[in-house]
């Protein structure tokens, strides 16, 4: 079940890309690169790894950022960035599973929130932070059907 919790300000890294929706998986094994800019500045995560969708428009792609929270904002360079994902109010529920039913428990999730008459800190297809947060390890949980992860999605103050 769907809930509302309060989150404080999250420095983070990562790699920032235009997607179409078939180039996800392809996108999302790019982590790496994430992973081995964070160890060459020797700068640890401090919490799971996430799927940021900064623009999400079915036609013309995806914008999407692929990182991890930090403890500090730090600079990047290249396809590397930096920045802080706000404070603020946010949407979330946890969806256990295969992540091919991220799109479902997104849709349900999204439905609930209009069920419930609240609005997303969004402007059109712009999202201020429409997360995916992957809470398993895929070195310890190598079945995908196993996976947990959290959606976060910033609801408007």
């Amino acid at each position: 079940m769907p809930k509302i919790v309060e989150l404080g300000e999250r420095p983070y890294v990562a790699l920032r890309g235009k997607v179409a929706m078939d180039g996800i998986g392809a996108f999302a094994d790019r982590m790496g690169e994430v992973i081995g800019w964070l160890a060459a500045k020797e700068i640890a995560p401090n919490d799971a790894p996430f799927f940021k969708y900064d623009v999400v428009d079915m036609e013309a792609g995806l914008v999407l950022e692929i990182g991890f929270p930090v403890d500090d904002l730090h600079s990047g360079e290249g396809e590397i960035v930096t920045g802080v994902l706000p404070a603020g109010r946010y949407a979330t529920v946890s969806h256990h599973g295969h992540p091919d039913g991220l799109m479902e428990a997104t849709r349900d999730l999204l439905a609930w929130a209009e069920e419930q008459g609240l609005e997303w800190d969004a402007d059109g297809a712009h999202w201020t932070a429409r997360l995916e947060i992957y809470r398993s390890d895929p070195r310890e949980v190598p079945d995908m059907n196993d996976w947990d992860t959290d959606l976060q999605f910033k609801l408007k103050d």
